[in-house]
C-alpha cells in the first residue's frame, strides 16, 4: 500500500517542494504547510534561499536524478524546467506531494501544478528569464517532456509528464504505445558473421559519419529487426521499433531509456516514406523496409543497407548451429540459398515436426516438410501452394524435353555459385535468380513439370493468383508482385506464373492513358523479374504474345510438345498403374490413335476409374474408350474411327 508521504531525502523534487513551502503564510498550520516546510528545513536548514544549494546539487546528484539531468543536458533545459519536471513527477508517485500542491492552488486547481504557481515559486532561482515563457514554449515543452494540459488562461493551465516517462525517469522499463523495445516475442535469429560485421560498421558510421540515418532493406521484417537490434547493440543502445505515428513526446522517452529509434514500413515500388522529425532527438536513426519504395530523412535521401543472402560458409555454419548436423548442414547449404532468418525459421518448424513424430533428431525430410507447411510469409493472400509431389516416373516426357528439364534442375542448384569461376564480365550484375518459360499447348505437362522441378530441388511451389496480383487501381499490381516476389526470395520458394503472357504481355502503343499505365506496369514487372533472387516459371500456350525483351530475361525456354506414340503409351501405362484389365494390344492402339496430351489421358483414366469402382472392378478397356470419348466431346472432336 502506498504511504501517504514519501520520507524527505536530499534530490530535484526536495528542491522543488521547498519552493513551494515558500509560498506557505505563516499562519498556515495544515498538514499539507508541515509536509511542504519539512522539505523546505532539508533543502536549507539555516535558513537561507531555498535555491541557494541548487547549482552545488545538480554537479553531484542523487542517483534518483541521473536519469533526469543527463537528459536536460543533452536537451539543453533549464533549472526551471528540470525542477517543474520534478515536481511533476513528485505528484505522480507521492500522494502527499499532490494533497500539498492542491493546498497551495485552492481554489483555482487540483493538485497537478499550473502555470502560474511554478513561476511564482521558481521565480527566485537567478538568470533564467521568464519563468512561464520558459515553462509554455520552453525545450520541455517541445520535446513533450513537459504536456500543458486543461483550458483557460495559460497561468491556469496545469503541467504534466507523460506516465510512461515518469517511470523512465525512475528507471521503471514500461512500453509507449505502438513501441516494442528489443526482439520482445519475436525468435531469436543468429546472423551470418559477415552481417554482424558490417551492422557493427553501420554503427560506427552513424556515430560518425555525416549521415544519422540508416535505412535496412530486407523481405523478412523478423531478420530486419533482428539485424537493427545488433546495430543498436553496437551503438550501445536498444533498438525502439516504432509502428505508430503518435510520436510527440517520444523523444525524452527514447532518450531516458537509451533506446534507438528504428521506424518500420512497407513500401510499394515508386513509394517514397519521410521519417517524421524527433523534436529534440539528435542522435542515430534507423528504419526497416522492404527492397522497394525511397525513404528521405532530413531533408534527403537516406543511405540504404541491403541485407544481402549469406555466403556458402556462412550458411552452412548456420545451418549447423540450427540443426547440429554436420552432414546434413553441408548438404543444404550447397543446395539452398536462404536467409539467416529462413534457416532458423526451417529449424523451428523442422524440431516441431520431429516432435510429432517424437523425434529427437533431426532429419532432411522434417526441413522439407517444414518448408511446405509453413504459411510462406504471408503468400497465401497472393499465391496458393501446390503441395503434391512430383517423382521422376510421374513425368512422362520426350527424352530431349527431360534433359532440358533436367539442365533446368542443375541450374537452379548452382546459382548461387555459378559464377565463381568466370570472368568479371559474367559475374557483373548478376543476380541468382533463375527465369524459365514453359511454352506449349493445353494439358502437355507444364504444370507438372514445375512441381517435378520444386520436388527434386526441394523446395515448395506456388502458383501466383493473377487474380490476386491484378488491381484496376494504379500501382496496386506492382505493389502485390514486389510483395509477392520479395517474400519468396526470402522463403526460397518457386512461383508459378501460370497463363504468364497476361501479366508479361507485349506492350501497346500509346493511344489512351490506361495504354500508358499498362506499359509502365509491364516495364516494372520485366525490370522486377530481371532482379528477382528465386527461382520463377511462367507458362503460356504461345510465345507470340511476350514482348521482345522478355526473351533476354529467361534463363531457359522450354517447348513441351504434343506427345507422341511413345509418350502417349507411357503415359497410358504411368496412369493407369498395375491393377487393370487392359491388354498389351490395347494400349498399343491407345497409344497409336488416340491423340489427347496427358492432361486429358489423366482425365479419361479418372473417368475409367470411377465407372469400374461403381461395379467394384478393375478398368476394362470399354472404360477407358467412355472417357476418351468424353475428353474428345470437351474438344469438340470426333472419335477416331479405329478406337471401338
Amino acid at each position: 500500500m502506498m504511504p501517504i508521504a514519501t520520507r524527505p531525502k536530499l534530490d530535484l523534487r526536495a528542491f522543488a517542494l521547498a519552493a513551494a513551502a515558500s509560498l506557505l503564510r505563516d499562519k498556515d498550520d495544515a498538514q499539507e504547510a508541515r509536509y511542504l516546510r519539512e522539505h523546505l528545513a532539508l533543502v536549507a536548514p539555516a535558513g537561507s534561499p531555498w535555491h541557494a544549494r541548487l547549482r552545488d546539487y545538480v554537479t553531484q546528484p542523487a542517483p534518483s536524478d541521473a536519469f533526469l539531468l543527463a537528459v536536460a543536458r543533452e536537451v539543453g533545459l533549464t533549472l526551471t524546467e528540470v525542477l517543474a519536471i520534478a515536481l511533476a513527477v513528485a505528484i505522480e508517485d507521492d500522494v502527499m506531494a499532490g494533497r500539498a500542491l492542491a493546498f497551495l492552488q485552492t481554489p483555482v486547481g487540483g493538485s497537478r501544478p499550473t502555470l502560474g504557481l511554478l513561476a511564482q515559486l521558481l521565480a527566485d532561482i537567478p538568470d533564467q528569464g521568464s519563468t512561464l515563457d520558459l515553462l509554455s514554449a520552453g525545450a520541455a515543452q517541445r520535446i513533450g517532456l513537459l504536456t500543458i494540459v486543461g483550458e483557460g488562461p495559460l497561468a491556469e493551465r496545469a503541467v504534466a509528464v507523460p506516465v510512461a516517462t515518469c517511470f523512465a525517469l525512475r528507471g521503471i522499463e514500461t512500453a509507449w504505445p505502438g513501441v516494442a523495445v528489443g526482439s520482445g516475442e519475436l525468435p531469436d535469429i543468429p546472423l551470418a558473421s559477415s552481417t554482424a560485421e558490417e551492422a557493427r560498421k553501420q554503427a560506427r558510421a552513424l556515430s560518425s559519419g555525416p549521415n544519422r540515418t540508416l535505412v535496412i532493406r530486407c523481405a523478412s521484417a523478423v531478420e530486419a529487426r533482428a539485424v537493427a537490434c545488433k546495430v543498436a547493440a553496437s551503438l550501445g543502445l536498444r533498438a525502439a521499433f516504432i509502428d505508430t505515428d503518435r510520436i510527440a513526446g517520444l523523444t525524452p522517452w527514447l532518450l531516458l531509456r537509451r533506446l534507438l529509434p528504428v521506424f518500420c514500413y512497407s513500401l510499394a515500388p515508386g513509394e517514397q516514406r519521410t521519417v517524421p522529425a524527433l523534436t529534440g532527438y539528435a542522435g542515430p536513426i534507423v528504419v526497416t523496409c522492404g527492397p522497394d519504395g525511397s525513404v528521405q530523412s532530413r531533408g534527403e535521401a537516406a543511405p540504404s543497407w541491403r541485407i544481402a543472402a549469406p555466403q556458402r560458409s556462412e550458411r552452412e555454419d548456420l545451418w549447423r548451429g540450427a540443426i547440429g548436423d554436420e552432414e546434413l548442414a553441408r548438404a543444404l547449404a550447397d543446395e539452398h540459398r536462404h536467409s539467416s532468418g529462413r534457416i532458423a525459421e526451417l529449424a523451428r518448424g523442422a524440431r516441431h515436426v520431429a516432435a510429432i513424430d517424437g523425434r529427437d533428431v533431426l532429419e532432411r525430410r522434417d526441413l522439407t516438410a517444414a518448408a511446405w507447411t509453413g504459411d510462406a510469409k504471408g503468400l497465401g493472400a497472393l499465391a496458393q501452394p501446390i503441395t503434391d509431389a512430383v517423382g521422376d516416373e510421374a513425368l512422362v516426357t520426350p527424352p530431349r524435353l527431360r534433359d532440358e528439364l533436367v539442365a533446368l534442375a542443375w541450374r537452379c542448384l548452382a546459382r548461387d555459385r555459378l559464377t565463381e569461376s568466370l570472368g568479371p564480365a559474367a559475374r557483373a550484375r548478376y543476380h541468382a535468380g533463375v527465369r524459365a518459360l514453359f511454352v506449349g499447348p493445353s494439358g502437355t505437362g507444364k504444370t507438372l513439370a514445375a512441381s517435378w522441378l520444386a520436388t527434386r530441388l526441394g523446395i515448395p511451389l506456388y502458383r501466383v493468383d493473377l487474380a490476386s496480383v491484378t488491381s484496376k487501381y494504379i500501382g496496386e499490381t506492382e505493389k502485390n508482385l514486389a510483395d509477392l516476389m520479395a517474400r519468396a526470395e526470402h522463403a526460397e520458394i518457386a512461383l508459378l506464373f501460370d497463363e504468364a503472357d497476361s501479366l508479361f504481355g507485349k506492350r501497346t502503343d500509346i493511344k489512351d492513358s490506361n495504354d500508358r499505365f499498362a506499359n509502365a506496369q509491364t516495364n516494372y514487372l520485366l525490370q522486377r523479374i530481371e532482379t528477382f533472387d528465386g527461382i520463377a516459371i511462367l507458362t503460356c500456350n504461345s510465345r507470340a504474345r511476350f514482348d521482345s525483351a522478355f526473351s533476354r530475361r529467361l534463363d531457359a525456354i522450354i517447348e513441351f510438345p504434343q506427345p507422341g506414340p511413345e509418350e502417349r503409351r507411357a503415359l497410358w501405362v504411368a496412369h493407369l498403374g498395375q491393377e487393370h484389365g487392359i491388354r498389351l494390344r490395347e494400349l498399343n492402339q491407345l497409344a497409336a490413335t488416340v491423340d489427347l496430351s496427358g492432361g486429358h489421358v489423366r482425365n479419361a483414366v479418372l473417368a475409367a476409374a470411377a465407372a469400374a469402382h461403381a461395379e467394384k472392378r478393375t478398368v476394362r478397356y470399354t472404360d477407358l474408350v467412355s472417357g476418351i470419348a468424353g475428353e474428345y466431346r470437351k474438344l469438340g472432336r470426333q472419335v477416331p474411327a479405329g478406337l471401338t
